[in-house]
């Protein structure tokens, strides 16, 4: 299945999650990023809990990206193996993102449970 998204607060705060995809997650983000350049790398790790196409639970996921001005390479977007509770027990997958130009971000996740 595909969910999607959008995450529109700032870095290292709760975040409110809608569309497929609803509920609210933390994140924790660690960088080596020239804020002036907008070059450099990032990882998040992110707990959500709420709802992927009606079915409830948590689950947490990885993500980094490079960024060498304004494009965004080397992506990694993965669900953590066996973090899935509730209804979203045992899923497993991928997703990406994608950051509008106002900066809002889009998340989608491509997932199985099994």
């Amino acid at each position: 299945m595909s969910s999607a998204f959008r995450r529109a607060a700032p870095r290292g705060r709760p975040a409110r999650r809608s569309g497929q995809a609803a509920g609210r997650s933390a994140t924790l983000f660690t960088a080596a990023f020239d804020q002036t350049t907008c070059v450099g790398i990032y990882v998040g790790m992110e707990s959500f809990e709420g709802s992927l196409h009606g079915r409830d639970g948590t689950l947490n996921f990885v993500h980094s990206a490079t960024r060498s001005g304004s494009d965004r390479t080397a992506e990694f977007f993965t669900i953590v193996p066996s973090s899935g509770t509730g209804d979203l027990t045992g899923i497993s997958g991928a997703g990406g993102m994608a950051v509008d130009a106002d900066g809002t971000h889009r998340i989608w996740f491509d997932y199985e449970l099994g």
